[in-house]
Formats: structure tokens, sequence, C-alpha cells
């Protein structure tokens, strides 16, 4: 008599067997103090489990499973590690192994003192200092404009508005109130300048790498905002996950308090985006759509497409593989400086040398004050400011050849002079702009400085007590305070230089910050994004702004032939729609930056500025259809043909 199983049961006996041949194989390949560790939950693992924890037994981290019960007892708890383990050695190029390893070597590196550029002989890199609106700036921004039809954009978005005092995201974050629009807005619009530029079918593509905290709040921003006007398909998201975090100067993992069953996380550091970028493939296929140049910068810095295109222009000019858009810094600042190095070798690196580094550095090779300023009243080592552009094809031989792993680095805090234990876990870091280390000596490696900080990097990091204390050091606010009213001044120093007439600041004092308050204005992108569209869109001999004014434009297609200005104005034109402001003389009661009363409600947009606005009366011209127009037509406020002009009243 034929005997038969059902599926169920054939399952079930599979399985058996297959959890025979793993405790089988398990026990052939775990020593006998290796099983006897796991305590009888050999039944629980996959083959794969097996092989990575006899890994990371013999790599000294019995502690993860030396607490484990015997089989029946917190089962769940015992998969959940598994899972997060597994999870761990696969987002990790090499594996825990490799992360161990490289721990374990970091951390002797750290205690013994080790200088990472001991024997390497410091000199002044080479690069280009522009000046704001500059002849040399503005040839450079012509022709970066041009390369920008052949560029690709990465954004670094990983972190939280916490440390700002911002619930959200912080590409949510309104750049200014005049305008009101966020920071990926901003910096989608700014791209889509450029794409227009280039040609009608154009698409310049756009990465953001997110973390676990800001992936599906990135994800939502773009899909209620539609992408802001990129097509479907256009930006593409990359998330970056954790990595382990280390006990002790041996590299133990540090497991969570209160739960022997999870491993502590941390962020790797802003250095995953070329790890990320090579994994997803994205990189080889902008290469193949004959992408030259990528462009990389950082969530909160609203002024970085003032001076990318100029940055584009000195890349293609010298050849650069790598560039670093810089500030100037004081010596000795607390901002890493630029610098080329000799190595013992004869070979050469230009890489960023933090600050504590840099002034040790340089009074062993010859420079007996150390970091010191130069003729200009700065360091000649310019300021590193993270935000690059690297040439595709130098960038891709590299990423190919290290899988996008980029040197790291191990920062604990120790609780005693021994450096062997941490007040708290600390985990492996890298940084991008740590990528010369993985290209060739023969790569040329440069800088563009813009001699103007205000015109070039104001982010916004601080929360308002931090940027005084920031400020009080003799150190900027980067306060979101700050990172407003720098875009009002660099607007109106922008139309200053084509010969318009605007006011000069005003001191002001906000969340306990002395500033200039210029009067407010802003304008997209695609309005104008260089020097030279603001030059043929605006009659600067015709452009009168008076002081406490607002101007806010949105669209491609305005024109200021003639205006002046003393209140608040909003123009805006939808695509299709070309406006021109001929011979409008406006004054109305317009728009107050007002200091906030603390004893008063308040926004978080508007706490961590200090100041809330007050629109109390407003000329808005909202030009819909598409079609030619010229306000005013007549003694009106208020034109026909689908344009809607009214005159819009607000009180405080």
């Amino acid at each position: 008599m034929e005997a038969f199983l059902t599926r169920q049961e054939l399952l079930a006996t599979q399985a058996h067997r297959k959890r025979a041949r793993i405790m089988t194989t398990s026990l052939a390949e775990l020593s006998a103090e290796q099983a006897a560790l796991l305590n009888g939950n050999i039944a629980l693992l996959e083959y794969k489990d097996i092989k990575l924890i006899k890994e990371l037994l013999e790599l000294d981290q019995q502690h993860v499973f030396q607490s484990w019960p015997p089989p029946g007892e917190a089962d769940d708890d015992k998969r959940r590690l598994l899972e997060q383990v597994r999870f761990l050695d696969a987002n990790y190029s090499g594996g825990l192994a490799a992360y161990i390893g490289s721990a374990k070597r970091l951390l002797e590196e750290s205690r013994t003192g080790k200088n990472t550029f001991e024997g390497c002989v410091p000199s002044v890199p080479e690069g280009e200092r522009l000046d704001f609106g500059g002849p040399a700036f503005r040839e450079y921004e012509r022709a970066g404009a041009e390369e920008a039809g052949s560029a690709a954009f990465v954004l670094v978005a990983g972190g939280l508005g916490e440390r700002l005092g911002y619930s959200g995201i912080k590409l949510a974050l309104p750049a200014d109130l005049a305008r009101g629009a966020c920071f990926l807005q901003l910096y989608v619009e700014s791209i889509l300048a450029l794409q227009a530029r280039a040609a009608p079918d154009a698409q310049l593509p756009l990465a953001i790498m997110t973390s676990g905290d800001t992936h599906a709040r990135t994800e939502a921003l773009l899909a209620e905002h539609a992408n802001f006007g990129m097509a479907p398909g256009q930006i593409t998201l990359l998330k970056q996950e954790k990595v382990a975090c280390l006990a002790d100067g041996d590299a133990h993992l540090a497991l969570e308090k209160g739960d022997a069953y999870a491993v502590q996380t941390k962020p790797h550091g802003h250095g995953d985006v070329h790890a990320l970028l090579h994994a997803s493939g994205l990189l080889k296929q902008w290469l193949a759509r004959g992408t030259r140049w990528v462009c990389f910068f950082q969530d909160t810095n609203a002024l970085v497409f003032r001076a990318l295109p100029a940055a584009l222009g000195v890349s293609a000019r010298h050849g650069y593989d790598m560039n670093s858009l810089a500030v100037p810094r004081k010596a000795k600042e607390a901002i890493g400086g630029i610098a080329a190095l000799r190595r013992p070798d004869g070979s050469s690196l230009t890489i960023n040398v933090e600050y504590n580094l840099l002034d040790p550095l340089l009074r062993a090779n010859g420079y007996p004050d150390g970091d010191v300023n130069d003729e200009t009243g700065q360091s000649p080592f310019p300021g590193n400011i993270n935000q690059l552009v690297l040439k595709v094809e130098s960038y891709a031989e590299a990423l190919g050849r290290t899988g996008g792993v980029i040197a790291e680095f191990v920062n604990p805090k120790y609780a005693d002079a021994s450096k062997t234990v941490f007040k708290s876990a600390t985990r492996l870091e890298c940084m991008m702009q740590d990528f010369p280390y993985e290209l060739p000596a023969t790569a040329r490696v440069g800088f563009t400085t813009v001699n103007q900080v205000w015109a070039a990097y104001s982010p916004v990091k601080n929360s308002p007590a931090d940027a005084r204390a920031k400020v009080a050091a003799g150190n900027p606010s980067h306060s979101a305070t700050a990172g407003e009213l720098d875009i009002y001044q660099a607007n109106c120093r922008t139309l200053q230089q084509l010969g318009a007439s605007i006011a000069e600041p005003t001191p002001r004092e906000f969340n306990g910050l002395h500033l200039d308050l210029w009067p407010r204005v802003s304008w997209s992108p695609l309005f104008a994004i260089t020097f030279d569209d603001v030059e043929a869109k605006v009659n600067a001999a015709r452009l009168r702004i008076a002081a406490d004014s607002a101007l806010v434009i949105t669209g491609a297609g305005v024109r200021l032939e003639a205006l002046d200005l003393d209140g608040a104005l909003v123009v805006a034109a939808s695509p299709g729609a070309h406006v021109t402001v001929d011979g409008l003389v406006l004054k109305n009661a317009g728009w107050k930056w007002q200091a906030l009363n603390p004893g008063k409600p308040m926004t978080e947009e508007q706490a961590i500025r200090g100041f809330l606005v007050c629109k109390r009366e407003t000329l808005r011209l909202d030009f819909d259809k598409a079609g030619r127009y010229t306000f005013p037509e007549s003694s009106e406020p208020a034109t026909s043909n689908g344009s809607a002009a009214a005159k819009e009243l607000a009180t405080a």
C-alpha cells in the first residue's frame, strides 16, 4: 500500500529536514565552545545566520548572544536581533566583519593618538577666489550655466530640524518668509532654471539622500507638491541606513540599554552618498546618458545656487576632478581648511583638514606661526562648506574600484585617560568631502572661493540659543534668522551691482542677534538664476526700492522695466505668461518684520527666526493665463485679458 503526504505534511517534513541539515552543518562549523554559548538555539537559525554568528564570535562579540535563554524563551526577541544583525551586515560593504575590523584599527589609532597627516607637508591649494558679481565671477558663471546642461545634482538631506527647534524635516522649512517657498522647492526650481537654459527637452536629474528619519516625509512633501514641477522619475530618493555602535575601545558592539536583543545604531555620515550612488546604479546611468558633472549640496543653504554655476565653470576651465565650493576663513576659525599635502612617498593630496589639525600641521612644516591671516585679512587656506563638483568620468572610475566606500574615522568621547571606556557609544563615520583619498595622485583637485560669504553660504543649522553662543565665540550664527536675511542681502546687492537704487539696510535685533535688515527682495530661481538673468529682466537704472519695502517675484516671464517701490509688491506669472512692470510707482503700508513678543503665540518657523511678518498692505499682481501683459496699462491698478491684478489689504 502506497502512502502519500499532504502538502502541509510535506512542507513540515522538508522544514524538519532543513533544520536537521542546518544543525548538522552548524555543529560541524562551530566550535564546541561557540555552540555551547548559543545555549541550544541553533534550531532557530538559518545557515546564513550561523556563518555570520561564527564571524562575530571570532571577532570577540560573544556578549551579543551569551544572555540568550534556552529555546522556547524570548524566541521572537532572538529573531528580532538576528534580523537586525543580518540587516547591519548586508548594508555595509564587506559586512559586519569588515566594519568591526576597521573599528579595531581606527580605535587603536585614536587611543595612541596617531596623526593622520604625519609626515605630510602642507601648502596652499590650487583654486579660484572670486568676488561675487565681479567680471571673473560672471565669466565663470556663464560657462558654468552652459555646463549645467550636462550635470546631475545630489542633495544630502538626512537630518531633521530638531536641532533648530523645528519638528519637521529641514527641507520643508521655508527658506524665507517673504516668498514662503521651502528649501526643497528652492532647490528644485534652481535646477529647473538651469535646465530651461540647457535645451527644451532637457531633464537634469536630482538624487536626494534621505535617512530613516526623513525618507517618508520627503516622499510625502514631493507628492503633495507634484515634485515642485519636476517630471516623474526625475527625482530619485536614496535611503541611507545606520551602522552599529561600538561600546568600548575593543570595538564590542553596543546593545541598547534595557534591551539585550537590539544593537545600538547611529548615522554613518554623509559620505555614504558615494556608496549609495554606486550601489543603486544611478551614477552608471548618468554616465551612460552623457552626464559630465555631479554637483553635491546640503539641505539648508539657500544661497548655494548663487555660487554653484561659477564653480561648475571653474571645474570645466581647469579640468578639476573634484572642486570644493569654499568660503574665506579667518586663521584658526572653527571650520575645516582645504590644503594641498605632499605625502612622505612623494604623492600629493588636496583635502579638507580640520581646523584643530591644520594649525599644528603648519607649525611642524615651516610655518612658525601656524595658520595666520595673509594680506587679505583671511587665512590662505579656504573654508570647506561641503558643496562639491565632481567630474563623472573619474568619479565613476573611483567608485567602481572602491564600491563607494571612502575613508572612515572614529571620534569617541573617552571617559578617562585610559582611552578604553567611552562616555557613550560611538561609531565609524565618513564624510563626503574626504573623497579625494580615493582619487589617484594624478587627479586634479581644487577649490572655488566666493569672497563674500553672504552670497554663497548661510546655512540654517543652529537653534536661537546655539546661534547666540556661536556669535559670542566669534563665529557665524548659522541660524534661520541670518539664513533668511542673507537671501535679501544677496538679492539687493545683486541689483545694486547692476545699477539699481536700493536702500541701505537697517540694523535690527532678532532672537538676540544683531543683523542688517535689507529690503525684503525675494525671487524664484525661475525668474533669475544668474547675474545675466537678472540683468536681462531688470532695467536696473529705472529700479528704486525704498527701505522697509518687500518685492516678491514668482515665474520666469516677469520683467521689471520701471518700478519705484515703497511698500509691498508681489508679481506672479504662470508658465506662458509674460508681464512687464513698466512705470509703476507704488507706495503702500507694506509688510513689517516684527520682533516676536515672547508672551504671544508663535509658529516654529517664526520662533527660530525671532520675527513674524505683518502683511499690512500689498499690491499683488497675478498673471495666470498665457499671454503678454504690461502693468500698469492705465491708471487703474488692475488689468484684464487673463491677468488678475488685485490690491490686497491686510491688517497686522
